[in-house]
């Protein structure tokens, strides 16, 4: 299983996240299909998938010369369940007490 640090640090680049984007809406994406959208070199895009794969985020399947990526839902579905355990739900904002400092003046705190 990834780790939540190792998905979200392989989603924080614009261009595997565009790779991320373009095979949520696939079920199996061909490279060439990247290398025809992405405005960036062959080589970058092997970079890119390559860091994808080994944060558990897309599987590879080959076929002679052509490679077909395909997206680890479940690793997606994990880390947002990770997430909700961090941020459950809203929460209502409540003040404390008033408190002053050395020149009287009332701090407002707030508690999460």
């Amino acid at each position: 299983m990834s780790s939540g640090t190792e998905v979200l640090k392989a989603l924080a680049d614009p261009v595997r996240w565009q790779i991320v984007c373009q095979m949520a809406m696939v079920d199996e994406l061909a490279r060439n299909t990247l290398e025809d959208t992405l405005p960036v070199s062959k080589p970058t895009i092997s970079y890119h998938t390559k860091l994808l794969i080994q944060a558990g985020l897309v599987d590879v399947r080959k076929e002679g010369r052509n490679s077909y990526y395909t997206l680890r839902r479940r690793v997606l579905r994990e880390l947002m369940d990770e997430l909700r355990t961090l941020a459950p739900g809203s929460r209502p904002v409540q003040h404390a007490p008033a408190r002053v400092d050395a020149a009287g003046r009332e701090l407002v705190l707030l508690t999460w």
